[in-house]
């Protein structure tokens, strides 16, 4: 019998294969030849005819050089965060394709001098917020008010805090921790559940760096409770530092108890700390917002260099600040009778015995923004045991279960992916597509 290691085709004749080369200019030989090794390893175990095998390794290719993959958010959660938060808009995409490559990102092409790093992002941001008097962009929302409790407690200065704003921000990091970690001392005043302005009052001294207000973004306490506002505490004159988290600029009619940045500098705060990649629908990124001396005083301090955004950052966050509605604030504002229409079309190109129904649905904010806030929706119902195959086909499509059924919310869809969504499903029942 002949030794079956022998009908294995050579590795350089495969990689000789004009779909392999072309792969190979695209993703690099390293992935290549490694697709190449295992279609190899399955021939040898009978899997693969050895006139197959440059076929199996071209199937088992990856579409690009990195491992992340586009995936369909039909879970209901419009910033969700195992799936990276905000999605970017057509326009920050294109800016962070022309990003990508030599840009005059710190150079005056009028000049030929070394111009002011992200000028048009910064613009942006300050066109969008009138009442800030400065602006600075690091590289997410922990980072910006790390930045600033490093900076202003620099000479040893204590932080001001309700007790009920102590939050834990995910994955098992807490403002608290983050904040002493750069060297900030927290003097703890109220209650769990209450606080008054006499708290923070009878708190506040000479040795008082600023007085933060932390909006408690992914939870709600109810019942006996009482807080203070931005406006009261800037009456104690000291310095207020609003982190509103989410990043929303300017008041929202769908989120009226969601903090804004606009509305918090009016109300007296020196400073606001936010991300870029909530609900502002941009890039991951710590927006700073203020007075104009503060927020230079964080801009030129050293620690600011270890916080500095990249190019593609400050490209996608001016496209998303000065561009067309990014896709979260779209999503907020879609109309349920609309969803309706676009899940009935999806349904009536699935097959018929999938038993694919439309529902009404309750979706989320997500990204830790607006807990209690409920987003009407309409989602596609199909049965449970979808979820799996779903969730790992090309592309993958991640929706929820509940009740015994998988749930294909389209209100994080947009609508130019119902197509990509139908066809998803239809492949994984073994229909054509």
């Amino acid at each position: 019998m002949a030794d079956p290691r022998r009908a294995v085709p050579r590795t350089d004749l495969l990689l000789a294969d004009p779909r392999l080369r072309e792969a190979a200019d695209r993703l690099g030989p390293d992935l290549v030849k490694a697709a190449v090794v295992a279609a190899q390893d399955r021939c040898r175990a009978g899997e693969v005819a050895p006139d197959d095998v440059a076929d199996a390794a071209v199937a088992s290719l990856p579409a690009g050089a990195a491992s992340m993959r586009r995936v369909l958010n039909a879970t209901g959660v419009l910033v969700h965060t195992n799936l990276g938060r905000a999605p970017l808009s057509a326009a920050a995409v294109e800016a962070v394709r022309t990003a990508a490559g030599p840009t005059d990102v710190e150079l005056d092409l009028a000049t030929g001098r070394r111009g002011r790093r992200g000028r048009g992002a910064l613009a942006a941001l300050a066109a969008r917020v009138p009442a800030a008097g400065g602006v600075h962009v690091v590289n997410n929302g922990a980072a910006a008010l790390a930045l600033v409790t490093r900076v202003l407690c620099r000479d040893g200065g204590s932080v001001v805090i309700a007790r009920g704003e102590l939050v834990e921000i995910g994955d098992g990091f807490r403002i608290p921790e983050l904040m002493e970690s750069v060297g900030a001392r927290l003097r703890e005043v109220g209650t769990t559940n209450r606080v008054r302005l006499a708290d923070y009052a009878a708190a506040v001294d000479d040795d008082t760096a600023f007085v933060l207000k932390v909006h408690p973004s992914n939870f709600t306490v109810r019942g006996f409770t009482s807080s203070v506002d931005v406006r009261e505490l800037a009456t104690l004159g000291a310095t207020v530092v609003a982190d509103i988290g989410s990043g929303l600029l300017a008041p929202h009619p769908r989120l009226p108890d969601e903090p804004d940045a606009a509305t918090a500098l009016r109300a007296g705060a020196d400073l606001v700390t936010a991300s870029g990649d909530k609900l502002l629908g941009g890039p991951q990124a710590g927006l700073l917002l203020g007075r104009a001396d503060l927020v230079e005083r964080l801009r030129r301090d050293p620690f600011a260099r270890a916080l500095r955004v990249d190019k593609l950052t400050l490209a996608a966050l001016e496209a998303t600040l000065a561009g067309p509605v990014p896709p979260v604030p779209a999503a907020l504002a879609r109309d349920v009778a609309v969803l309706r229409q676009r899940a009935e079309a999806v349904v009536a190109g699935l097959p018929a015995g999938l038993g694919a129904a439309v529902v009404d649905t309750r979706a989320a904010v997500g990204g830790g923004g607006a807990p209690d806030v409920v987003l009407p929706s309409v989602a596609v119902a199909l049965p449970e045991e979808l979820a799996l195959p779903l969730r790992t086909g090309e592309p993958p499509v991640v929706g929820r279960v509940e009740r015994g059924r998988l749930l294909l919310d389209l209100l994080a869809v947009p609508p130019e992916e119902d197509d990509d969504l139908a066809d998803a499903v239809r492949r994984v029942a073994g229909e054509p597509v």
